[in-house]
C-alpha cells in the first residue's frame, strides 16, 4: 500500500530536510524522478486483496537503485540505509529512521516479482532525469560502451575437466532420450575421474596425477562422441549436430587456440584485451 502524504510534523523526530544538504546529488535526483508515474506502472504487480500490505514502491525501487549504483549486496544495502540519511531521503522517508526498512530477502523477491519489463521503466525514468538535469546529452545515448573486464561469468579454463565431464553428460542424456544403445556410458567412471582430478589439483605435488585423470575424461568423451556419431543420423537432427560439433571442438581445442569454448552454456563469451572495447548501439 502507498502511504498518504501527511504534512503534520512529529514531535521528537528529526526531519531529514533539516539534517541533510539538499544540494547533494542523490537529493537532486530524488526530486527530479517522477515517482508517482513509477508507482502507477508498478501497481499491476501488487494485489490489494491478498497478503499483508506491501512496502512502498519508492522504497523498494530506491533500494534496488542504491544496491547496484554503489555495488552493495542485499544485506549491506539495507544495513547502510539505516546509517545514511541521504539514502533514506532518496527512498522517500521524511524522518530519520533507526530500524531496517525491510528484510534483505525481500530484495530478491521484489526483483522476481517485477522482472525485467517493469525495471526498464525505472531505467528510462533515471535517463529522463539525467537529460533534464543536463548531466547527459542525447548524443551520449547513441552508443553505449560496455566494459566487461570485471564482469563475472560462469566459465572455465578451455581444457578444464569440468568441460569434458559436462559435455559427456549432455551426450549421454541425448543418447538415452533417443534410444541410442551406447557401448558404455562412462558416467560412473567420468564422475570418479572428475572427482579425483579436482582432488589432485588441490595438492601441488600431484599435478601429474591430475593430468592423468584429465586424459581419462577426454578419452571417455571421445569414445562417447564417436559412438553416437556412428549409430545416429545426426546430420538431420539440429540438436545432435550441435552437440557433436561442440564435442568435436572441445576435443580438438588447445590452450593457445583462438575462438575456444569457455563454457557450454555461454559459448560466445570472449576475452577482450586491455584497451579494446565493443560498442553497442
Amino acid at each position: 500500500m502507498i502511504k498518504k502524504n501527511n504534512n503534520q510534523k512529529i514531535l521528537f523526530e528529526v526531519e531529514l530536510n533539516d539534517l541533510i544538504d539538499l544540494s547533494h546529488p542523490l537529493c537532486i535526483l530524488a526530486n527530479e524522478i517522477d515517482w508517482k508515474s513509477l508507482e502507477n506502472k508498478f501497481l499491476n504487480v501488487y494485489s490489494y486483496f491478498k497478503g499483508r500490505p506491501a512496502k512502498e514502491i519508492r522504497l523498494m525501487l530506491g533500494l534496488q537503485y542504491l544496491k547496484y549504483t554503489f555495488n552493495h549486496s542485499d544485506e549491506s544495502v539495507v544495513l547502510t540505509w539505516v546509517e545514511n540519511p541521504y539514502w533514506q531521503f532518496f527512498c522517500g522517508e521524511k524522518y530519520f529512521q533507526v530500524k531496517c526498512p525491510i528484510n534483505p530477502s525481500m530484495m530478491s523477491k521484489f526483483r522476481d516479482r517485477v522482472k525485467r519489463n517493469n525495471m526498464d521503466s525505472f531505467l528510462e525514468e533515471t535517463i529522463k532525469a539525467g537529460l533534464n538535469l543536463k548531466v547527459i546529452t542525447p548524443k551520449s545515448l547513441e552508443e553505449v560502451v560496455i566494459d566487461t573486464t570485471v564482469q563475472e561469468k560462469n566459465i572455465t579454463f578451455p581444457t578444464d575437466a569440468k568441460l569434458y565431464y559436462r559435455m559427456l553428460l549432455k551426450l549421454v542424456i541425448f543418447a538415452r532420450k533417443n534410444n541410442i544403445a551406447l557401448r558404455q556410458s562412462y558416467v560412473r567412471l567420468s564422475k570418479q575421474a572428475f572427482f579425483m582430478h579436482s582432488r589432485y589439483n588441490k595438492h601441488t605435488r600431484k599435478t601429474k596425477m591430475a593430468r592423468k585423470e584429465l586424459r581419462k575424461l577426454k578419452t571417455y568423451l571421445g569414445r562417447t562422441y564417436r559412438d553416437i556419431k556412428r549409430k545416429y543420423e545426426w546430420e538431420n537432427n539440429s540438436t545432435a549436430k550441435y552437440l557433436l560439433e561442440t564435442a568435436e571442438r572441445l576435443l580438438k581445442q588447445k590452450k593457445d587456440d583462438k575462438n575456444k569454448i569457455y563454457s557450454l552454456h555461454e559459448q560466445e563469451v570472449c576475452c577482450i584485451a586491455k584497451g579494446k572495447h565493443v560498442t553497442v548501439k
